[in-house]
């Protein structure tokens, strides 16, 4: 085996890109991970409920959705689909009131807070019909 002309430490999506675009590049990569999957901190599972993905880590990834460089990867020939959640934000506040921010079926635009937050659910969490609204 020939000696790498890189070696990237961690297999997140950053680690990934750049082994990525240098093996684009023609070098020969090799990427080393801690960890049994890469990914880093971008993780789902079902663990809340079984009918709901929860991101376990870091979920918001909007610049990189609109990144030239992860565009240019290509990666929708591989799988990748993004995934665009009807609540962007949440932040449940402490007396059961939830700020939410939605998405529009417009795509994403500037928000602003509407008065008085939802009110979440008891037992829902952050479930309310939304505290901030879009702006035209």
């Amino acid at each position: 085996m020939t000696a790498p002309d890189a070696v990237v430490i961690g297999a997140g999506p950053n680690g990934l890109v750049a082994a990525n675009l240098l093996a684009d590049a023609g070098w020969h990569v090799v990427v080393l991970e801690a960890r049994d999957e890469p990914g880093g901190a971008v993780r789902s599972d079902r663990g809340v409920h079984p009918d709901y993905v929860h991101d376990t880590f870091s979920a918001f990834y909007p610049l990189a959705a609109a990144s030239p460089v992860i565009r240019d990867l290509a990666l929708d020939r591989y799988g990748l689909r993004w995934s665009h959640a009807p609540a962007v934000v949440a932040h449940p506040l402490a007396d059961g009131r939830c700020a939410v921010s939605n998405a529009t079926s417009a795509g994403p635009r500037r928000r602003r807070p509407v008065s008085p937050p939802a009110t979440a659910r008891p037992g829902s969490g952050c479930t309310g019909s939304g505290a901030v609204s879009p702006t035209t």
